[in-house]
């Protein structure tokens, strides 16, 4: 469907990060965020907050490497973009891995430009050590000169904050995940009740908050894959009837119960 002005350029600020990427372009890469904007990257570990965080961020874990973007959907619900992709990452020994992932852009307009105050990446840190050590020598040696990088940039402070996203909700929120849907798309009501609550924030699309009633109605026949465990965060791509969307399932941070449903959707063209 025809975008307004306003998602035009939402979107426009969003690509301009993989081709600034894709330059290695470092100046053009951070003048895309805000002063005081948020890298979440990957969800679960430790934020870099400020221009100068990702600038290190930027030196360790882009400037050294080849990344391309594989975008299957864009989502948008002003001032957020929601993308839905796979990224392609060779690293500096050869060795290449490739990272189902959904990225939220959280954006602000100052002075007619569009920045981004938050990028949150959900993604899987131990799935992707996994598919890089699998490479073999290539792998391994990434994986060697990754750390003294982190250090380097970061202090060893930096490290630890990276490692914070191998913990979270994991296989537990993915099959609490996929137990939501499962009851909500086989309209059971009952059951969608005793796995959420009327607490619960669900919101379709993203910025409407609905019923667990409606939720259920308009969530029917729904299917989902590629479910990914990021910090306290499962997202998942869904599709409910004509509409493909992303959808973020939060969990409390002290036990396994469901917070908030999100789902950002747009029609099939």
């Amino acid at each position: 469907m025809p975008l307004d002005s306003t998602a035009e350029d939402l979107l426009a600020a969003v690509r301009a990060s993989p081709r600034a990427v894709a330059a290695h372009d470092k100046a053009a890469w951070v003048g895309l965020f805000a002063t005081d904007a948020t890298v979440n990257d990957p969800v679960g570990s430790r934020p870099h907050i400020g221009r100068a965080a990702i600038e290190r961020f930027y030196d360790t874990f882009i400037g050294p490497n080849t990344i391309a973007f594989q975008v299957e959907h864009d989502f948008i619900a002003p001032p957020t973009v929601v993308r839905d992709l796979l990224i392609r990452t060779t690293m500096s020994t050869g060795a290449a891995v490739a990272v189902p992932m959904h990225l939220r852009y959280d954006l602000v307009e100052d002075d007619g430009t569009w920045q981004i105050t938050r990028l949150a990446a959900h993604w899987e840190l131990a799935a992707m050590i996994v598919q890089l050590l699998r490479t073999g020598i290539p792998g391994l040696g990434a994986a060697l000169k990754l750390g003294p990088q982190l250090i380097a940039n970061q202090g060893f402070g930096g490290m630890l904050g990276m490692m914070r996203a191998l913990r979270g909700i994991g296989r537990t929120g993915k099959r609490a995940a996929a137990e939501v849907f499962s009851a909500a798309a086989a309209t059971d009501i009952s059951r969608v009740r005793r796995l959420l609550s009327d607490r619960t924030i669900i919101e379709l699309p993203a910025g409407t908050r609905i019923s667990l009633e409606e939720f259920t109605n308009r969530a029917r026949n729904m299917q989902w894959d590629k479910l990914i465990a990021a910090g306290r965060t499962v997202s998942a791509s869904v599709r409910l009837d004509s509409a493909y969307g992303v959808a973020f399932i939060e969990f409390a941070a002290d036990s396994r119960r469901i917070i908030a449903i999100r789902i950002y959707t747009h029609p099939i063209a």
